[in-house]
Formats: structure tokens, sequence, C-alpha cells
């Protein structure tokens, strides 16, 4: 049962509750092993953390920066801070110097939290630019300080500054003026088109997006998430936030490399994600369909195949499918697609949320093909994530992104812009008043900035109202919307479409690597070097191929005429991609002027 309460009073809650059953687990590297904490323990270091930040003289609403990978040290920060009224900010583990020293500056903090060596490594070099930043606190007691360093202090120092729980009178005062008003949390967005921008999350909004989530989703104690997406997405950390509410157990992912692993090993009813994941299980089994035994690989496609339209033509739409394609169902779902999921550590597998980009409806089609009850959503961090989700009771259309959640108010408007309005969407930017009237106009709608239309109950989007492209022959171009069509190649890892003020279509493809050298190995293709190879006339035309069986269904103009093969990866080091992976068009087109131009100087002479 939900425990919608006051995000300050859940976690001392819930241990009321639960005592000694399992809250969390993490895999320790060095056991190579998953251990576990129970929420009596999870509640003692929310409250040490309390104790030890009014040490520190943490203020009411003052803000607190955790840099981290997920760690169950992070949630003890959060709630540790919610407790004593403080805000926390949560930066991305991969986010550079330039990203820290502008987010530490404009909230203007005084306390960072740090995971492994490379966040200390960050934080320790801005020192000097951040005027404000009194100290770092160190989760991982592996990470070397710098010999120069006298102001930072490992957690479990940081956990002892208060152990004399001398606040306590204090910390019982904060907690009982708690206000649904406060800040919990400022969301530095990822900023593809421009400086980064400070979402203000209240705990109203956490108050009301838990209700709403809790009334679609089938979500209970029994439950065991496992935490993927970093926390401080406003979609993994407001998924988080429910499950700890109803008090399922979350098992909590370090490395997003691990996962697959982590799958085999926790073997979770649950996990949210982004498009993308789902997109390399279904490019893992295709090519597992091509590699496999002729029997295997005809078998699986007949099992997904009979899954699809079982999914997409009956149960979806809530009708009682054929009895004899039920049978035939039922015995794969028994056989080869259980074991399948067996294969992913899914065979335990209640619901899993996806959102953040356009879902391919090919890999919609293969996840539910599965048995597995892939939950489509739409949201931003500025609603607080949920926005829409598929409702499991209601029919279900591929390629929408659900139904509204209750009680939030949508209106479409100008550009078939979505438009917003409810006890979920933010008060604004922080210290961003010109952004804040521009999100949000006159009459309280927040402008999303992104194309949609409802029918029949259910929201589809169509495209990103900024990204849209107009060629020089004006015609309009949706650029994700064709580079989703491509990903779920095999053989593409990443794209990215050029057209905006260009004769035609034309893209920056980064291969697949070893999906493409395993290639080149069965065909015989031998060159010097992988940038060779990505040049090879016998691979530009396989792929050529490729992407015209992919673009059948668009129209002519807006199909893809000319494409480069890119050695290297589009990566946030390089500045290409933000931190939730999102390309950064205008980086990638500074980047790569000379291969783009190219392509239409050699199309413009062969005209």
């Amino acid at each position: 049962m939900l425990n919608n309460q006051h995000l300050s009073h859940l976690i001392q809650s819930q241990a009321e509750k639960y005592k000694d059953k399992v809250a969390l687990t993490y895999r320790d590297y060095e056991q190579n092993a998953w251990l576990p904490i129970t929420w009596r323990k999870f509640a003692a270091y929310v409250n040490a953390v309390s104790h030890s930040l009014l040490e520190l003289g943490v203020a009411v609403q003052e803000k607190i920066g955790v840099f981290s990978q997920n760690k169950p040290e992070s949630l003890y920060v959060d709630f540790g801070a919610y407790g004593i009224r403080a805000v926390t900010i949560p930066f991305y583990a991969t986010s550079s110097g330039a990203q820290v020293t502008y987010m530490v500056n404009d909230a203007e903090i005084r306390y960072v939290f740090v995971g492994e060596q490379e966040q200390y490594d960050t934080a320790f070099s801005v020192i000097s630019l951040c005027p404000t930043l009194e100290r770092i606190i160190i989760f991982e007691k592996k990470v070397q300080k710098n010999p120069n360093d006298h102001l930072s202090i490992y957690f479990d120092e940081f956990l002892r500054l208060g152990k004399d729980c001398k606040y306590k009178n204090e910390l019982n005062r904060r907690m009982t003026n708690t206000s649904m008003d406060d800040l919990a949390n400022i969301l530095y967005t990822s900023g593809t088109t421009g400086v980064s921008k400070g979402v203000m999350i209240t705990y109203q909004m956490y108050h009301e997006g838990l209700r709403v989530n809790d009334a679609v989703l089938n979500l209970s104690e029994k439950d065991v998430i496992l935490n993927f997406l970093p926390f401080t997405h406003i979609f993994e950390r407001a998924w988080s936030y429910l499950c700890l509410a109803e008090g399922a157990q979350l098992a909590v992912n370090l490395r997003p490399a691990d996962v697959l692993q982590s799958l085999q090993e926790v073997h979770p009813t649950c996990m949210s994600s982004v498009p993308r994941f789902w997109e390399k299980v279904y490019q893992a089994v295709l090519e597992k369909m091509d590699n496999g035994p002729f029997v295997q690989r005809r078998l699986i496609r007949e099992a997904l195949a009979v899954g699809g339209r079982y999914w997409v033509t009956y149960k979806s739409k809530g009708i009682t499918p054929p009895l004899g394609l039920a049978m035939k169902y039922k015995l794969y779902d028994r056989t080869i697609i259980r074991l399948l999921r067996k294969t992913l550590g899914l065979e335990r597998a209640n619901f899993f949320p996806t959102a953040g980009a356009a879902v391919s409806p090919e890999v919609e089609r293969f996840v539910h093909a599965a048995g597995i009850n892939m939950i489509v959503g739409y949201g931003l961090t500025e609603s607080t994530a949920t926005v829409s989700c598929d409702h499991v009771d209601k029919p279900i259309t591929l390629g929408s992104v659900g139904r509204l959640v209750d009680k939030l108010e949508i209106k479409i408007g100008e550009n078939d812009e979505i438009l917003l309005r409810g006890k979920t969407i933010t008060p604004g930017y922080y210290k961003k008043e010109t952004a804040t009237r521009e999100a949000i106009d006159a009459d309280g709608w927040f402008h999303t900035g992104d194309a949609g239309y409802l029918k029949n109950g259910e929201l589809f989007l169509k495209e990103r109202i900024k990204d849209l492209f107009k060629t020089s022959n004006g015609k309009y171009i949706a650029p994700q919307m064709i580079e989703s069509k491509f990903v779920i190649d095999r053989f593409i890892e990443q794209v990215v479409i050029v057209a905006d003020k260009r004769k035609f279509v034309s893209a920056l493809i980064v291969p697949a690597k070893g999906a493409l050298q395993r290639y080149a190995a069965e065909k015989g293709i031998r060159v010097d070097t992988y940038a060779e190879l990505c040049q090879h006339p016998k691979i530009v035309k396989m792929v050529a191929e490729r992407i015209e069986t992919l673009q059948q269904d668009l129209a002519h103009y807006e199909q893809v005429k000319r494409f480069t093969l890119l050695a290297k990866p589009f990566t946030m080091e390089a500045g290409e991609m933000t931190n939730t992976l999102k390309i950064k068009r205008r980086v990638v087109y500074e980047h790569y002027a000379e291969q783009i131009d190219k392509m239409y100087e050699e199309a413009e002479a062969k005209a």
C-alpha cells in the first residue's frame, strides 16, 4: 500500500512498518555479492545524515550537491536532507568541471557529496572557481585525496559529526514544520540548446506524482526493482520514490555498463529505462537469430511473430484472441519466449516503465512479444516525470505514449505544441525569471516544446518543435523520428540527421563496431584500420541497403539520400552529447562540418 507521506518522514515511517525487511541491496565489488540494507538500517543512516548536516550548520532550504553514480549513500543524503528541510541537487556522475562549477555557483552550494575517484577529482579541481564551496564529502573510502586537500572528509567521518544527536530537538522541529511548498530538489537540465536551467521540484510535485502513478501501476512491496538510470534523472528519481513508498526493494546498480549482469543476478520484477536499452536487447536478439542454427532461428522468429500478433491485435486492445492463436502463444510463452526472458534475467517480470525518447514500434512490439509488460510513457523534468503512460486496463495503441495521469490538464497549442497544467508541474526555473515566463504562460500552462495530438484518449508525440528542420525546398523534417527508425538496426549505434536549409536529408552514422567487424570477417573484408573499414565500398553498400529497408515507409523528401560512416562515436567528453545521452546537434554539426559539406558538394557535382 502506498505510503504517500511527506518525503521527510517516509523512510522513518517505512522502517517502523517493515523493520528488518530488506529495503536496498547493492553490489559489493570486492566481495562480488549483493549486500542487503534493512529498512531499520536505512532509517538509521538517514537520521545520522540529518544530524551531521545540522552539525555543519545547514539551514532550512539550503542547497546541497550530490555528485555520484547510483549508490545507497545518495539516498541517505537525499532523505537526510529532506528531514532538515534542505534541498538536494544531484549532479550527473559524468558532469564536467565546467558543469559542476556552474551548478555550484548558481545554487551557492557549500557542501558537495561525491561518489568515486572521478567525481572527487572533478570537484576538487574546481574548488578555486567556486567561492561558496567549503567541503567535499566522499562516499567511497578507496578514493585517493589530493595531497593539498585539507577540506575533504570521508562519509564515515561525516556521519560521526552528528553522533551525539545534540540537535534532536532541532531535527524534530524542522520535521514538524515541513511544507509541501518547500523545494525538495533543483534538477539541472542537460542543456542541448543552451545554458543549463535548474528545474525547481517541490514536495507537492512528488506527493501528487506518487498518487497518480500509484493509481495506474501495479506495484507492491513484493516487487524487486533494479535502479539502472541515474538518480539524477527525474524518471529514475520519482520512480524510486514511488517504489520506496510502496515498500518495494531497490537493487541499486552502481555502474550502468553492468546492467545486463545485474539483471541476471537480481532477477528484478521492474526496472525503469529509456528506449535505447530495449533497442540494444532487440539488436542482440536479432543478431542471435542471424547467427544461430536454422531451426533455432526459425523457432525464435515464429515465437516472436506469434507473440507480436497476440499482443498488438488482441491483448493490447482488450480483445480475446482466437483459441488457436491463444494456444500457440501459450506454448511458445512456456518454452522459447520463457527461455528468452530467463536469458535476460527477466523471468519474474512484472512491468517495465520506459520513457525519455520515442519508442520504435518494432521494439515495442518485440518487447511485448517476449512477454515483457513494457509501460510506455512520456514526461519531462518539469512535470516530475510522468505526463502519460499506458494503462493496462484500457486499450493500448502501438506508437502512443499512453493516457494522461489523473488531474493533469492538457491543451494542444500553436504548432500542435503540448501544453500542461497541474500539481506536478514545476513552479519554474531557479533564478531564471525570464526563462520561467517563456515556459509558463500567464494562465499557468507549461509549454513543453513537444508537438503531439490526442486520439481516443491516448497521447501521440510528433516531434520536438525546436528540432524541426526545414529543407531548402520548404519541406519540414522531424530528425528524431528518422533517427529512431535507424538505431534499431544492429549495425547502427548512433545516427544524426542533417537537413536544415539543405536540399535533401543526409546522415552521420556511427556503426556498431563489434557487429561491423564480425560482418567484415565473415565476408573476408581485410583492412589495416577500423577507419578504413568504415569507408570500404562493400561496407558502405551493405549499410546503404539496410537504410533503404529501414526508411521505405518515409516520404521521399524525408529519406536519407547520402550518409557518412564515422569511426568515432559521439561522446560526452567531446561535448557532443548531454549527460542524458541526447545529441547536441549544433556541436556535432560543427565537429563534422567538413564531412557534411562533402556529402552535399559530391551530390551537387553529380547533379
